[in-house]
């Protein structure tokens, strides 16, 4: 297991990254193991290498900085192994999925779900905090295994990224009455009998859309239907809520967690402006969460907390939920708002973005990211890299 917080010497880090790559390209290259297509070079991403620069260990450790105990989170592995294929890199990847495997894992990457907490404990010691899981990293992480093979012409993530499909199926979808197959946010604490709790941005259509591709026997397609009518559903009057429950009626308010759309609803924006316009389910769920754009008209600005049962907003929103509304607000044709959002997000190679906190800079990647075309999403939900399409040249 990792023995905490690596050395932050940006000189150390640069050496040992530059050593670590060489010797497992070699490696690599006696083995076999990597195999790209020709043309691959990806355009240099600098908010990508920032973040790799301040957040992820020399081990594939990506850590949240801003927390007492010096957290990983499987989220945060899973958004790490997305951004490095859209990077292609296929060495940092192979870091950053072997510490999961080892530490979130037990070391047992195909029968085991990753546990969603690790850090400091109260005695010192870096050990798994929380063994429950979290299934939207499950799904990211499924996701990115599958699109890594696929891309990167490697059986075993693919085989992998099957088994994380059949461990879903296995631990994580309900029958709920009303509703039919539903995917719960964790293994337990989300059903007490009476009623069901779900978390809107754990379910980005684009996932389950390439999961029906490849496990066609699997309720991949009903849960598409399904995860955008609860969406759609608890939003009333246009805005996510990060916890929703459902009483098997309908849709309301989770007692324990508030009418509150924060922090983790800001994806839900997100994942729906990424979709590929002959997605079916798209423009009605734009239509449906329309709160953010009539609040950015109306005020200029939006807000960090959003009452969702009245519309209203508090707080001055972070810099990060600027960055995930782009995709959205581009879906939408929202010219001056997009506009307007892009010019708070800060250069990459500045002390400002260098400031910004790991989950923000995570929602920058995803959104500007997009905004920049490193990547795409198909109707069917396969990956499209830009480094995929990108011609070749006289030297490549």
């Amino acid at each position: 297991m990792s023995a905490g917080v690596a050395p932050r010497d940006p000189a150390r880090r640069r050496w040992l990254g530059g050593a670590l790559a060489l010797a497992a390209a070699a490696m690599a290259r006696r083995a076999g193991a990597v195999s790209l297509p020709p043309c691959a070079a990806a355009a240099a991403w600098p908010a990508w290498q920032a973040f790799v620069a301040r957040h992820v260990q020399d081990d594939g450790r990506v850590v949240d900085f801003a927390t007492p105990d010096l957290r990983s989170t499987s989220e945060g592995q899973s958004y790490a192994l997305f951004f490095a294929l859209v990077d292609n890199d296929p060495l940092l990847f192979e870091r950053v999925l072997g510490w999961t495997r080892h530490n979130l894992m037990g070391g047992n990457a195909y029968d085991s779900l990753p546990a969603w907490l690790w850090g400091r404990a109260g005695d010192g010691q870096w050990r798994v905090l929380d063994q429950n899981n979290a299934t939207d990293a499950d799904l990211w992480i499924a996701y990115t295994l599958l699109e890594a093979g696929r891309l990167w012409e490697r059986r075993g993530y693919t085989s992998a990224g099957l088994r994380k499909l059949q461990l879903a199926r296995q631990s994580l979808i309900a029958e709920v009455p009303g509703l039919g197959p539903m995917l719960l946010p964790g293994r337990t604490g989300f059903h007490d009998g009476k009623r069901w709790t779900f978390n809107p941005s754990y379910v980005p259509l684009q996932l389950l859309r390439r999961f029906a591709a490849v496990d066609s026997k699997g309720p991949w397609r009903a849960l598409a239907a399904s995860s955008a009518r609860m969406i759609s559903g608890s939003a009333p009057v246009g805005f996510a809520a990060d916890w929703i429950a459902w009483d098997g009626r309908a849709f309301g308010i989770d007692p324990a967690k508030g009418s509150t759309g924060s922090y983790d609803a800001i994806r839900v924006y997100l994942w729906a402006g990424m979709l590929d316009a002959k997605e079916p389910l798209r423009a009605a769920l734009l239509r449906d969460l329309s709160g953010p754009a009539q609040m950015l008209r109306a005020q200029g600005k939006f807000a960090e907390k959003i009452d969702v049962v009245h519309g209203v907003g508090t707080g001055a929103a972070p810099v990060g939920f600027a960055a995930a509304l782009l995709p959205y607000l581009a879906a939408l044709g929202e010219g001056e708002p997009l506009k307007t959002q892009q010019q708070r997000i800060p250069a990459a190679t500045t002390p400002a973005a260098d400031a910004l906190p790991y989950y923000e800079r995570n929602l920058v990647l995803f959104g500007q990211g997009w905004l920049e075309n490193r990547y795409r999403f198909s109707a069917d939900g396969r990956l499209l890299p830009a480094w995929r399409s990108r011609p070749c040249s006289a030297t490549t």
